[in-house]
């Protein structure tokens, strides 16, 4: 189940403060990835329909 157009709006990388985008076809691979120029590019899952936004929970760009 995609997140709400408003939720992502408003939700920002925990590390940076950028923006998020989601990304994933399915709800077990959903996950949102940092959008800032900076390099940060976490990606934070989203589980059960719940973004997890822990910088340790994070994966780290490849």
């Amino acid at each position: 189940m995609p997140l709400e157009a408003g939720l992502l709006e408003i939700l920002a990388c925990p590390a940076c403060h950028a923006p998020l985008r989601e990304e994933g076809t399915t709800e077990e691979t959903s996950e949102l990835v940092c959008q800032g120029g900076s390099g940060c590019g976490l990606a934070y899952p989203v589980r059960d329909g719940i973004p997890v936004l822990l910088v340790d929970e994070a994966r780290r760009p490849a």
